[in-house]
């Protein structure tokens, strides 16, 4: 991979530098905050050398890179005007819900501070593993260096979350720094301590702990944001450098440790006792869900999310049930990525395989799930029924924890040491060789080499000449609007294309029209849905908004019932756009062709708005039509 190129490609396809926010990188992903994730060509970038895929979680748009994303993204910062600190005050355009909004905070205030916390979860493993196999004692100076070494991170972690969140926040990260060393100094730590009552200008201060924590501190700085800007809006220019920090500090940490603090505290505290109740409560059937699923998580880009959960968790129960299911899920991804190695007969894709599930092994798994997984589709199934197995081990034998893991692969095992550690280590073996047991049991289209794709594409031509029927059908557009990748539909049902390939409108007016010339096969009961048939054989779906089910044909009016015959442009459903949106509900619209596997490709034809009966989607020729050719 030529890094430069790849970086100077991918900042000129997701818009142009001007219309980057902000732009940070995980483990295997760009992370950027887009003025207008709408500029961005999502299929144009999925075509660039080294981009694994795409994908958007909250607001934040993100490019699966794989093991080179650092490099990448040095060079995206080295070619432009962008830095680690880019201005994130302002925002995206488009607008969110507040859940994403979370989301989006969690990941971008997380993602900067990763490095220190592998770093120090790392150490703290390595130490835990040499005190258990004898090589270190505890009480040795070596022992209690590395140790501080390691809880360093930790114990002062509100420090690294305050100037993180202040970036993400758009206010002065050292005014933040200030505030979190406030609540870590000794002083206060000792009244805590002593206990008693304590208090501030005659307000009583409640006694927490802030070590270690996340949500006081998080909640503080943005407090504090809104302070400080607005203290540096009211102050003259000339007396803003004494004026502004001296004010926020003494609004901000009286009011965090009387109110903001102890809330968090509780929180956190509230947080890690429900996780805890329900692996405790649910048991096997909880670590079995969590582990079937987290690969699911990770392709939303919010397995960032959890962060702060597990962090409360092993702060406050001194253990963590999450942690092992990311075990699992890279395990299986590895388990299933290694079947396909064994199995391809294209020796490019084995040996890509091979390294990818290397890789997956040693704790970066997307490689694995983009790469290979994902592109064969039932290796991934397979890959989530592995880590759902593994899930069940661990679920039994009440598999925790104990330590922070920096990597969650081979490297990072030494958080697992406890008294679990034994089936621990079987757990991930299990979740490696079922994977690869049901992929092999499953199987999948292999990869065409070059020469069996000239052989195919030589085939193919002669078979072309034997046929004489209509090569492709074209699916006109049944509702006017913005189209959308399936991808950005909500609901992973379509998203993940399990109901078959397509696209999605959001719509500009609330009729729908047939967009075959066909039969209507079922006009669902509550009027949101139509299945149709069109007379070249191709089943189509249209969804009209999510989980619009739930008001059971309110809004809808249909037009049409099962049976009967359509054409082209015929009215078939209408709906009330405002009423729905009012109710809270996604207009968007995927429209499905839901007997994808009998044609070789579907292919979007219209981009951006489009009209009603405007080519939308055309469908290649068919596998069945080439079997009889042949």
């Amino acid at each position: 991979m030529n890094h430069r190129k790849t970086a100077e490609e991918i900042l000129q396809l997701v818009g142009g530098e001007s219309n980057v926010q902000s732009v940070i990188h995980c483990m295997t992903r760009l992370r950027f905050n887009l003025y207008d994730n709408s500029k961005a060509d999502r299929q144009a970038l999925e075509q660039v050398d080294g981009v694994l895929g795409s994908n958007i979680s909250g607001s934040q748009f993100q490019l699966i890179i794989g093991n080179e994303v650092p490099k990448v993204y040095k060079e995206i910062i080295a070619s432009s005007g962008l830095s680690e600190s880019s201005n994130t005050q302002g925002g995206s355009k488009e607008k969110k819900n507040v859940i994403s909004s979370i989301f989006d905070v969690i990941s971008g205030v997380f993602t900067p501070i990763l490095p220190a916390i592998a770093g120090a979860g790392m150490i703290k493993g390595i130490t835990a593993l040499l005190l258990t196999l004898g090589v270190l004692q505890d009480t040795s100076q070596t022992y209690q260096i590395l140790t501080v070494i390691g809880d360093g991170a930790f114990y002062f972690l509100p420090i690294l979350l305050a100037i993180s969140a202040a970036r993400k926040f758009g206010s002065n990260p050292y005014i933040a720094a200030a505030i979190a060393a406030a609540m870590l100094h000794p002083t206060l730590t000792a009244m805590f301590a002593e206990g008693g009552d304590i208090s501030f200008a005659g307000l009583p201060v409640t006694i927490a702990t802030y070590s270690s924590t996340v949500i006081p501190i998080l909640l503080a700085i943005w407090i504090a944001s809104y302070v400080e800007k607005w203290i540096d809006r009211i102050t003259h220019a000339s007396l803003k450098l004494i004026v502004v920090p001296t004010i926020t500090l003494l609004v901000v940490v009286p009011v965090t440790l009387i109110t903001v603090g102890p809330l968090g505290a509780i929180l956190g505290d509230y947080l890690s006792t429900g996780m805890s109740f329900m692996f405790e409560h649910a048991g096997i059937f909880a670590t079995i869900l969590l582990a079937g699923t987290f690969s699911l998580i990770i392709m939303t880009g919010m397995h960032y999310a959890f962060t702060p959960i597990v962090i409360n968790n092993i702060a406050v129960n001194g253990y963590d049930y999450i942690i092992p299911a990311m075990f699992l899920a890279n395990f299986g991804q590895a388990g299933a990525a290694f079947a396909v190695a064994l199995k391809s007969k294209n020796k490019k894709f084995k040996s890509l395989s091979y390294t990818t599930a290397i890789t997956a092994v040693m704790g970066v798994t997307e490689p694995a799930m983009y790469g290979v997984n994902m592109k064969l589709k039932k290796p991934f199934v397979a890959a989530l029924i592995g880590a759902a197995i593994g899930g069940a081990l661990y679920g039994i034998a009440d598999v925790k924890a104990y330590i922070i893991a920096g990597i969650v692969g081979l490297p990072g095992i030494p958080v697992l040491i406890g008294p679990e550690f034994v089936f621990a280590l079987f757990g991930l073996l299990l979740a490696f060789v079922s994977a690869a047991v049901v992929t092999w049991i499953l199987g999948f289209e292999d990869v065409l080499s070059p020469a069996e794709e000239t052989t195919t594409a030589d085939q193919n031509t002669e078979k072309e000449a034997i046929v004489t029927e209509k090569t492709s059908e074209v699916l006109a557009s049944p509702i006017a609007g913005e189209t959308r990748p399936l991808a950005e539909v909500s609901d992973p049902t379509f998203a993940q294309e399990i109901m078959g390939k397509g696209t999605a409108i959001f719509p500009s007016v609330g009729e729908v029209v047939s967009p075959i010339d066909g039969e209507v096969v079922t006009v669902f009961a509550t009027k949101h849905a139509i299945g149709l048939k069109s007379s070249n054989g191709a089943e189509v779906l249209i969804h009209v908004g999510i989980d619009t089910v739930k008001l059971n044909g309110e809004h809808f009016t249909a037009h049409i019932e099962s049976g009967v015959k359509v054409h082209k442009g015929q009215k078939l459903l209408s709906f009330d756009k405002e009423a729905i949106q009012a109710a809270g509900y996604d207009l968007i619209t995927p429209v499905i062709i839901t007997n994808t596997a009998e044609y070789e490709d579907i292919t979007a034809l219209a981009e951006g708005t489009v009209s009603t009966g405007e080519a939308l989607l055309d469908l290649a020729v068919p596998h069945a039509a080439s079997k009889e050719a042949s």
